[in-house]
């Protein structure tokens, strides 16, 4: 078993394809293709299901994926050690959040003081960003739920109250304050499964024993608000997220305060990098 046969086992795998795989790599793609063959040749094993063009992993396959992600995340977690001060001048801390808005004041300050350090930010809701970091797709990430897992350090930012709102010309606008059977009378724009604002939402409802039926259900808070926007229907939100919209108006739901948490997180394996730490310290000023 040689290093290159590891690698490129691996970069097929998260890939997703050969040809994907050596670009990545910058060799051909008849290189990679042989490497892989040799490692299976070697071992007497199917590490991909080659059909129709369509490459996937194989039970053994996806077993020995979780040994790489470890073994080639120790390396670079290794390059970053021997090169720390580089990596405040010029490295890249990527970010899986479900909300950005809670991390926009640690930003600010991470930006000002490690200008040279690219940030990547991309949305996600509760299982996307801990499957992200589970799978080394991300450093850190921010999720409206603290996980019960100790594989991960974990930071509280806040808490906030589950909301909804409307359009600023819905018929339940001027309504301040609205029992949960009073605003599911109406059509719900609600986030995709997954959610943990959704989870949280049906929990109460089924406690209230309110049916809670999404007329529309859509990926993302971004969509929701603007499709709540266009008068289609009822969103809900946190309170924190929910800012200032002149086409929207808030509504507290009458009912036990349902609590948001969002935390900051990230693998405790991971949290002595030079980046996260950086970040994670600023995070706790």
């Amino acid at each position: 078993m040689r290093y290159v046969q590891l690698r490129a086992f691996h970069y097929v795998a998260i890939c997703g394809g050969f040809s994907r795989a050596a670009e990545s790599l910058f060799l051909t793609q008849p290189a990679i293709s042989d490497q892989v063959r040799k490692l299976e040749e070697e071992y007497d094993v199917l590490l991909f299901n080659r059909h129709k063009k369509q490459v996937t992993l194989t039970a053994q396959g996806e077993r020995l994926l979780e040994i790489t992600h470890r073994m080639f995340d120790s390396e670079q977690q290794a390059n970053d050690l021997l090169s720390e001060s580089r990596a405040l001048r010029a490295g890249t801390l990527r970010i899986i959040a479900d909300a950005a808005h809670h991390l926009l004041h640690v930003l600010a300050a991470f930006r000002a003081k490690y200008p040279g350090v690219q940030v990547s930010l991309r949305a996600g809701n509760t299982e996307t960003v801990i499957a992200g970091l589970y799978a080394y797709e991300a450093d850190m990430g921010v999720l409206g739920e603290i996980p019960e897992s100790s594989d991960f350090q974990i930071l509280k930012l806040n808490s906030s109250p589950i909301i909804a709102f409307v359009a600023h010309n819905h018929p339940l606008a001027s309504a301040k304050k609205l029992a949960l059977a009073d605003i599911v009378a109406h059509p719900l724009v609600l986030r995709e499964r997954g959610s943990k604002t959704r989870f949280k939402l049906e929990a109460l409802a089924a406690e209230m024993r309110v049916d809670l039926k999404p007329a529309i259900e859509a990926e993302g808070r971004e969509a929701i608000r603007e499709i709540v926007a266009s008068g289609a229907g009822v969103g809900f939100v946190t309170r924190a997220e929910f800012g200032y919209d002149g086409r929207l108006k808030p509504i507290q739901i009458d009912a036990p305060e349902v609590l948001m948490d969002e935390a900051l997180i990230c693998l405790r394996e991971r949290a002595s990098g030079k980046l996260v730490k950086a970040f994670w310290d600023l995070a706790m000023a």
